[in-house]
């Protein structure tokens, strides 16, 4: 029997409530540089506004998303295996982008953990159990929780040092600083790195969503020489990360990789 669109409707009705209720809610602040990116703490890892124009997009893709659920087989990833984890990502994401707006950093930090643990835990079920077989679940399903992740990675990190950094405007960097810095920086270009190589083609949104990031982090540090050039340094390398995703993207494209990797090769020869 053919799946209805009336399948799951109560979850479907509370996806639909979440997003614009609580993610939707959200669009003032962080779907746009404004005021906010101006005047929050600033510390020695703190990225351009035109970093979080990243939610933007992500808006748009769960948009999408809360639409794709209407069909077969967006009703089997996003209602069947993500199940009620969506609305409570977005309750939890609320919550986060409030407090960090409200300058409560510590208990920010602790909803950004809890943030990407959500997004962790639908990103394995997606990855794990539901490969894409359309493009409507490459762009909906896909394409939005692969650039979630790598972003609350980035969220986590920013958030801490907002939560227990110096301030740059205040303090001058000192070795400690330095050290955490050279850290975070490094942890988000091996991040980068393992998407790249977490599949034979690679997790190429999540790698460009820390790149994007770490960039920006480059062009907005200036007072600093140490993390304006250490920041230089790792963004190019998660700039290889992202052209090596994308190469293995074209790979797969074509059908080379699928004929070499045992998960994707043909039942029968």
């Amino acid at each position: 029997m053919a799946d209805s669109w009336k399948d799951g409707i109560l979850l479907k009705i509370v996806n639909i409530l979440v997003y614009f209720l609580f993610l939707g809610s959200n669009i003032y602040t962080v779907a746009s540089p404004g005021n906010i990116y101006y005047y929050g703490k600033e510390t020695y890892i703190t990225p351009a506004p035109w970093a979080f124009l990243i939610w933007t997009l992500i808006h748009i893709l769960l948009l999408g998303t809360i639409i794709y659920q209407f069909f077969p087989n967006g009703k089997r990833t996003i209602i069947d295996g993500i199940s009620w984890r969506f609305p409570l990502l977005g309750i939890l994401n609320a919550i986060y982008v409030n407090l960090w707006a409200t300058h409560h950093y510590v208990i920010a930090f602790i909803f950004a953990l809890f943030v990407s643990s959500a997004v962790t835990h639908i990103y394995y079920i997606v990855k794990k159990y539901h490969a894409s077989e359309s493009y409507g679940d490459e762009l909906f399903i896909h394409l939005p929780f692969s650039l979630y992740h790598g972003w609350t990675t980035v969220l986590v990190v920013i958030t801490a040092f907002d939560a227990f950094g110096v301030n740059a405007l205040t303090h001058r960097a000192g070795v400690w600083t330095k050290v955490f810095v050279f850290l975070a920086l490094f942890f988000l270009e091996g991040t980068a790195a393992t998407y790249s190589f977490s599949t034979p083609e690679g997790d190429l949104p999540a790698s460009i969503a820390i790149a994007w990031s770490l960039w920006a982090i480059y062009a907005h540090q200036t007072s600093s020489g140490f993390v304006h050039w250490t920041s230089l340094v790792f963004a190019i390398l998660a700039l290889v990360w992202v052209v090596k995703g994308a190469y293995g993207l074209v790979l797969r494209r074509s059908g080379r990789i699928a004929l070499s990797d045992e998960e994707r090769a043909p039942l029968v020869g």
